[in-house]
């Protein structure tokens, strides 16, 4: 088994590195500072696993993980961090990829036991979203979801990727007819639009999923198992999963995705 394992301080590198060997004698770890050299050594060597830390000088471990996920898309990434921001309740209820500093061999040992396992989706979660790829939207018992509209599925995808913040109907209008002039005629087009959506939702029991109040259409997130939403909560699964395409049907989704290419 081979390992990679990052970290720009020396000293925390160096706990990292031991914690890891205790906690897999057999295995070969090659440990970098910069995360450059690296992405360089991964050119010609594969590892299954990569340990890296998330606030990294430069080039931080949620870029790194994906430009290795770009090399290797089998690679498992673990996080190692040392803020609080990611203790606690939050950091309970995630799924397997993180590594609270200081490290040891029991941390360690716990991780790499989890790899085999796959993620978990959330226990109250009335719809499964996959973003990265194609959109698509299925049930929990993995059936797809009948969109009476393809519009409607359109919009829906829009409200995820607003992750819970709330679009007008003017700002769909202009996500789903890009320069067309919002007039009377097209704003009633893109009620029935949303009115569609909405009624999809009832058929299969997840009305609470969309959120609709005047001028206002927002999702649940809470109500929701989704890739993209796990990605931002540094999921390693998610992270792992994201081969830079992002709702591949839909113009819009690649230039407004773009940018996280580049998260930092």
């Amino acid at each position: 088994m081979n390992i990679f394992a990052a970290d720009d301080e020396a000293l925390a590198l160096e706990m990292l590195v031991q914690a890891i060997k205790e906690a897999r004698p057999d295995a070969t770890v090659y440990d970098f500072q910069k995360p450059k050299k690296l992405l360089e050594f991964a050119q010609e060597n594969q590892a299954e696993i990569a340990f890296l830390d998330i606030h990294m000088r430069g080039m931080n471990g949620v870029e790194l993980a994906k430009k290795l996920k770009d090399l290797n898309p089998k690679i498992n990434i673990i996080f190692v961090t040392g803020f609080d921001e990611y203790t606690g309740d939050a950091m309970a209820m995630r799924a397997s990829g993180y590594v609270m500093k200081p490290v040891s061999k029991e941390k360690i040992e716990t991780e790499l036991a989890e790899l085999r396992f796959p993620i978990v989706p959330k226990s109250n979660a009335l719809l499964k979203v996959q973003c990265f790829g194609n959109f698509d939207v299925f049930t929990p018992d993995g059936k797809p979801v009948h969109f009476e509209r393809s519009k409607s599925k359109e919009v829906f995808a829009y409200l995820i990727h607003k992750h819970g913040s709330s679009c007008s109907t003017k700002e769909i209008a202009a996500i789903l007819f890009e320069d067309a002039p919002y007039d009377l005629k097209q704003q009633a087009y893109v009620q029935k639009i949303i009115s569609a959506l909405v009624k999809s939702m009832k058929q299969i029991g997840c009305q609470d999923v969309v959120i609709k109040k005047y001028n206002s259409l927002s999702v649940n997130c809470d109500l929701i198992d989704c890739d993209y939403f796990r990605f931002f909560d540094l999921d390693s699964g998610a992270v792992n999963s994201y081969n830079c395409e992002y709702m591949e049907q839909y113009y819009w989704a690649d230039f407004m995705f773009e940018s996280y290419d580049d998260y930092d």
